[in-house]
């Protein structure tokens, strides 16, 4: 996919008086395949189990969606999130001589203090519980100082942030006011499929609520590269800057996504629209409501894309599962008797088609408990049982941010361990030093560092720990030969001290 561009959206939602919700009502919205096919009433009226009904009638083609915009809107906020940014004023280089601070009357420098300037973003939340829980995207509030909410009868309340999950591009906020609020409900996002209604509700631009409508153009699209878990429903439901965070809901008026980004080479809305699914999002506020992080099942394992050719190598009829290229030692994986090669096609009973649909089936599970993975192992299929534990720290993590004069000048490294392999989402990486942060304009950012990255060699010496590392650089070489891991690969650096 040639993604020029991904602009943030988001929508939000309301809650559920949803009996007031006639079947009539929802059968007449809802164009099934069958009355594009010339399907008769009869055959139609059969259908109506899962609500995909052709309109029987000209007054059902009048019907609105009206009612479920009625029961969602009080759930769907608009979110406001500011932070302090501290500027230096460099008005001119003679200010810095004293002869000219004390002519112009500013004895302590005050041509070149810090200024504070305030930036704001807005976007969109969906409240999800009547004690004023709300779930928003991460990008929205990321680095605020304050944030307050504003509900569609206009009143507005601070907030406090109780969770935030860069990796899911999500956050979870408490409302500081007296309950109870009005809030959706979860749908199961695992029963939406391809030509589903939907609706779309948020704050674009800042002009006030606004409803899209539209249809399901996939319920799990793994290509995007907006999250670290890559599973989304894509639809065409208008959705533009100023909705992220808003709510996705089907023809009950249940929540099944929250909108997270658009495609775009223009910055507005061309029809394809992206949302985490539900299921996800009820994964992470439920981690809020247990303590406040979001403590994923460890593996312990690496998977591969099953490529054309790997699977005419394996005698497949088609692509499809993950392949297991290695299994750590001491992991749950182990344990569970997966072994290298092995093909994990199914996730209790949940389809995978490649690493980021096996990673979201699994990352979303709780830990505690096992899950089953259903294998394919030389041609015939294999049920194990895996375990569902937290990463364990197997060392310290020692976590130290780096200040002498170096190319790490600015970053902060820790340890590898599963635990902090998980944290930065480095599957199957847990030995040596890591990046955890970079610091704007250090040197560590000039040189091109970022988070995630392994430092494995300088000048040929192995770097085990970050002990070690602030050693060498406090007595620098000439030349520093480096040896960084990025994304599997090792790049050598070469710099002059």
């Amino acid at each position: 996919m040639n993604m020029s561009r991904i602009e943030e959206k988001a929508s939000a939602m309301r809650p559920a008086k949803y009996g007031t919700l006639r079947s009539s009502f929802v059968a007449g919205l809802v164009v099934g395949l069958a009355g594009l096919l010339g399907a008769t009433a009869a055959s139609a009226q059969s259908s109506t189990e899962d609500l995909r009904l052709v309109p029987q009638s000209e007054a059902q083609i009048k019907l609105s969606f009206a009612p479920i915009v009625k029961a969602v809107a009080p759930a769907v906020v608009n979110v406001y999130a500011s932070r302090k940014v501290v500027q230096q004023q460099q008005t001119s280089p003679f200010f810095d001589d004293p002869f000219f601070r004390r002519f112009f009357g500013q004895p302590g420098g005050g041509f070149n203090r810090p200024r504070q300037r305030v930036e704001s973003s807005l976007g969109s939340g969906v409240i999800i519980s009547a004690d004023g829980t709300v779930i928003t995207n991460h990008h929205v509030i990321k680095n605020a100082d304050e944030v307050r909410v504003a509900l569609n009868d206009r009143r507005e309340f601070d907030a406090d942030i109780v969770l935030l999950d860069e990796r899911t591009d999500l956050a979870v906020l408490k409302i500081r006011g007296e309950g109870p609020f009005e809030h959706a409900a979860f749908a199961e996002s695992d029963s939406l499929e391809v030509g589903d209604i939907v609706l779309a509700i948020g704050n674009p631009f800042g002009v006030g609520q606004t409803v899209t409508q539209g249809i399901v153009s996939a319920t799990a699209r793994t290509q995007v590269g907006v999250t670290d878990f890559q599973f989304f429903i894509q639809t065409d439901a208008a959705i533009n800057p100023g909705n992220s965070g808003g709510a996705l809901v089907d023809m009950t008026g249940k929540l099944v996504g929250i909108n997270t980004a658009i495609f775009s080479r223009s910055g507005g809305s061309n029809g394809i629209g992206f949302a985490i699914p539900a299921h996800m999002a009820r994964f992470v506020a439920r981690a809020a409501d247990q303590g406040g992080k979001v403590q994923r099942p460890w593996l312990g394992a690496r998977v591969q894309l099953v490529s054309a050719e790997i699977a005419e190598a394996l005698s497949l009829e088609r692509p499809r599962g993950v392949l297991v290229t290695s299994v750590h030692e001491g992991s749950p994986a182990l344990e569970a008797g997966l072994q290298v090669s092995d093909l994990v096609i199914a996730v209790d009973g949940k389809e995978v088609t490649d690493p980021n649909s096996f990673g979201y089936r699994f990352a979303t599970k709780m830990t505690g408990g096992t899950t089953e993975f259903v294998v394919l192992r030389e041609n015939r299929e294999v049920t194990l049982t895996v375990p569902l534990v937290a990463a364990p720290e197997t060392v310290p993590r020692d976590k130290r941010e780096l200040t002498d004069y170096s190319p790490f000048e600015g970053a902060t490294v820790m340890n590898l361990s599963p635990a902090v392999a998980e944290e930065l989402g480095l599957e199957g990486l847990y030995e040596g030093v890591v990046i955890s942060e970079v610091r704007r304009g250090s040197a560590a950012d000039r040189v091109g560092l970022r988070p995630g990255d392994i430092i494995r060699t300088i000048n040929r010496q192995s770097v085990e720990t970050t002990r070690m590392l602030e050693t060498i650089t406090k007595t620098p070489p000439r030349v520093w030969r480096l040896d960084i891991e990025r994304d599997g690969k090792v790049s050598q650096i070469t710099l002059r001290g």
